[in-house]
C-alpha cells in the first residue's frame, strides 16, 4: 500500500504546546505516538499521546466531549479507556490496566481518524476553548512513569539484517556465513513475552550454562552480556487461525513501531543454541521504548525495500509485492550509546557506539508479518514482532560504525572498544547503561523520533 500523506504531515503546522515546536524534538505535532503512562503523584494509569515534553491524557479529553466527532474517532477514543488483563496475568487474575491492545484491535481507520482529530485539537490555530479544555489534561513527561504500551501475548524475533547475519556468521562459519535458507526465508524465533520490560527498568545479569573449549560445562553468571539494537512492531488487527495474511494486506495488520533491545548472553547462546536456536541466552529480558510511533506518522519516511545484489534470488511470490518493494523500507536512523558507572560518577556524557539505518534490512516488516502468518498462524492485536539486530554496511573510514551489537563491534570480544575515558569493553559490565535512540528525517518534513530505550546492568544473583 502506498503511504498516505495528508495535512497531519505538513511541516508548517505548529502546536500551541510550545515544547512540540522545538527543533529536534522527538514529538512534534506531526508524530503523536501512543503509550501508557502512570502519574507518579496519583498512581493513575492511562493511554496517552506524546506532544513535545507533555502527554495528552486521552481519557481526560474524552471526558470533555472533544472526541465525539464521528464513529471512527468515538470507537478509537472508547478503546483507549478499555482495560486489558495485566501482562503475564493468569486466568484467575482479574487485575487489569490500560493498554493499547483495544485500540490496536480496531485496525487502521479508527487509529487514523483519532490521529486527525488530535492533530486538529493540538495545532496552534485550534479554538481557544478547546485549548483550555485540553490544557487540563496535559501532564509533563517528567512527572509520569512510562509503562509497556501493550499486553503482549506473543513475541517473535527475526534476523532480518543481512549485514548482521553475515558478520555473526563469519565468526562461527568463516567460509559460509549465511545458511542456504537466509535469502529465501525471513528467519525468526519465538521469544519470551513475560520478560519484556519498559525502558528504564534495570536488567539483571543472567546466569547460565557455558562451555569453554573442551572443558566441562559450568553454570555461572554470563561473562559476555550484550545488547541488540532492534526495532519492534506491533500487530494491529489480527488474522484468524488458519487464514494467512497476503502481503498486499499486511499494512492493515501493523499498528506502529518502537525501539527494542533484545539483551543476549553470548557465551550461554554459543553453547545452547544448536540445534534449536536461542533459549535462556535471550529470555531473561527484552527492553522496549514506551512510545509506539504509528505507521501513519512514518508515511513520509517510507523508502524502497533493500536492493538485493545481482545474483540473489527474488522473494518467493507470496513475499513479493510491487508496492512493498517500492515503499516497504523505512528511513529510520538508529543510534547506540553507552554510559558506564565510572562515566556516570564523573559526570561524563554517554559515548556513541554505532549508528545504523532500518532501511538496510534484507526483509521488510510486511514480509516478516506475512511469512509469520503464511502457515495460518493467528497473530493477535498487541503481538510484538522484532527486526533482529539492525546493522549496516561498513563505511569507508568508519569500520564497524554501523554494527548493532558488541558481538560484531568487538569481533566476539577479540578487539575491545575504547571509550573516551580510557575504559575498554569486550562485553557489558555491571553498572553499564545502554541507550538506544531512533529518529526519521527527510527534507521537507518535520523530524520525528522514537524517544529512548534504556537499561542498566545489575549484578547477577548468586545461588
Amino acid at each position: 500500500m502506498k503511504p498516505i500523506l495528508d495535512e497531519t504531515h505538513d511541516p508548517r503546522v505548529q502546536s500551541w504546546v510550545e515544547s512540540a515546536n522545538t527543533a529536534g524534538s522527538d514529538f512534534p505535532i506531526q508524530n503523536l505516538p501512543f503509550g501508557i503512562f502512570r502519574r507518579k503523584a496519583k498512581a493513575q494509569e492511562g493511554v496517552g499521546v506524546a506532544i513535545g515534553d507533555q502527554i495528552l491524557d486521552i481519557a481526560g479529553i474524552r471526558s470533555e466531549n472533544l472526541l465525539q466527532t464521528d464513529a471512527n474517532v468515538i470507537a478509537a477514543a472508547n478503546a483507549c479507556v478499555v482495560h486489558s488483563p495485566n501482562a503475564g496475568a493468569r486466568d484467575h487474575d482479574s487485575s487489569a490496566r490500560p493498554s493499547l491492545n483495544p485500540l490496536m484491535a480496531l485496525g487502521t481507520a479508527p487509529r487514523r481518524a483519532l490521529r486527525h482529530r488530535l492533530h486538529a485539537l493540538l495545532r496552534s490555530d485550534a479554538a481557544s476553548s478547546e485549548q483550555q479544555a485540553i490544557s487540563r489534561h496535559l501532564v509533563r513527561q517528567a512527572d509520569v512513569e512510562l509503562l509497556l504500551p501493550a499486553t503482549v501475548g506473543d513475541y517473535t524475533d527475526f534476523y532480518a539484517s543481512i549485514f548482521h547475519a553475515t558478520n555473526v556468521g563469519k565468526l562461527f562459519r568463516p567460509d559460509s556465513p549465511l545458511l542456504p535458507n537466509y535469502k529465501y526465508i525471513p528467519i525468526g524465533y519465538h521469544g519470551r513475552a513475560s520478560s519484556l520490560v519498559a525502558s528504564g527498568a534495570a536488567v539483571r545479569r543472567p546466569s547460565g550454562q557455558t562451555r569453554e573449549g573442551n572443558a566441562d560445562p559450568k553454570f555461572a553468571p554470563t561473562r559476555a552480556l550484550d545488547y541488540e539494537l532492534e526495532v519492534g512492531f506491533f500487530v494491529s488487527a489480527g488474522n484468524r487461525l488458519g487464514e494467512p495474511v497476503p502481503i498486499h494486506h499486511s499494512a492493515e495488520h501493523i499498528f506502529g513501531i518502537c525501539l527494542l533491545n533484545d539483551w543476549s548472553a553470548r557465551d550461554v547462546q554459543a553453547w545452547e543454541y544448536q540445534p534449536l536456536g536461542p533459549f535462556l541466552s535471550k529470555s531473561f529480558s527484552t527492553s522496549l521504548s514506551p512510545w509506539v510511533v504509528t505507521m501513519e506518522a512514518l508515511a513520509p519516511f517510507r523508502a524502497p525495500a533493500f536492493a538485493r545484489p545481482e545474483g540473489d534470488p527474488a522473494p518467493l511470490p507470496y513475499l513479493l509485492d510491487a508496492a512493498d518493494q517500492e515503499h516497504g523500507g523505512l528511513n529510520l536512523t538508529l543510534e547506540v550509546s553507552l554510559l558506564t558507572a565510572r562515566m556516570r560518577e564523573a559526570g561524563l556524557a554517554a559515548a556513541p557506539l554505532s549508528r545504523s539505518n532500518f532501511r538496510d534490512l534484507y526483509w521488510t516488516i510486511a514480509q516478516m508479518l506475512t511469512h509469520h502468518a503464511s502457515n495460518g498462524c493467528n497473530l493477535l492485536p498487541g503481538d510484538l514482532l522484532a527486526s533482529g539486530t539492525v546493522s549496516g554496511p561498513d563505511l569507508a573510514g568508519a569500520e564497524k560504525s554501523a554494527r548493532g551489537c558488541l558481538l560484531e563491534l568487538t569481533t566476539r570480544g577479540a578487539n575491545p572498544i575504547a571509550l573516551p575515558n580510557g575504559e575498554q569493553r569486550k562485553f557489558l559490565e555491571d553498572g553499564d547503561e545502554v541507550i538506544f535512540r531512533g529518529f526519521c528525517q527527510r527534507d521537507g518534513f518535520r523530524r520525528i523520533g522514537l524517544g529512548e530505550c534504556r537499561g542498566t546492568i545489575l549484578p547477577a544473583v548468586l545461588n
